[in-house]
């Protein structure tokens, strides 16, 4: 007996994903195997409408769009493709974690920049090291008579 597919994908506890929104498309994968790629679709497509999933909030979403909308098509769906693998399964488990590693990488909202100023002895440094490039530039020229 084959072990039981899960129905969500959990990727923190504040997104969850439920499989049934995403759609499986399958082809013919130009990667390894010999004749077996002629007559087996392997390669695994996964479209995931966005805008319209549940298990998103929307601050996420929107980092989401942000960060990868050059993998969004005109209809609004994410498209992933994998075809490592010699077996369909095996690419549709890569196409999940892909997804997955997207999502975490969006989930935390980036940190905010603080505001900060060089301090004294930064700006005398960098005023010392302007007068002594200008010393040796000016050494350089003909004296003025």
């Amino acid at each position: 007996m084959a072990p039981a597919q899960p129905t969500i994908l959990e990727v923190t506890p504040r997104i969850r994903i439920a499989l049934a929104e995403l759609r499986f498309t399958f082809a013919r994968s130009s990667g390894p195997g010999g004749q077996n790629v002629n007559k087996v679709n392997s390669k695994a497509t996964v479209h995931w409408p966005i805008a319209s999933s549940a298990g998103l909030p929307d601050d996420v979403r929107d980092r989401f769009v942000a960060a990868f909308h050059t993998q969004i098509n005109k209809q609004g769906e994410l498209v992933l493709q994998s075809q490592r693998y010699r077996d369909q399964e095996r690419n549709v488990a890569d196409c999940l974690e892909k997804l997955s590693g997207m999502l975490r990488q969006v989930a935390q909202p980036p940190k905010r920049r603080k505001p900060t100023r060089p301090s004294r002895g930064a700006k005398q440094r960098r005023l010392d090291d302007k007068k002594a490039r200008s010393e040796v530039k000016s050494r350089r020229r003909l004296p003025s008579d």
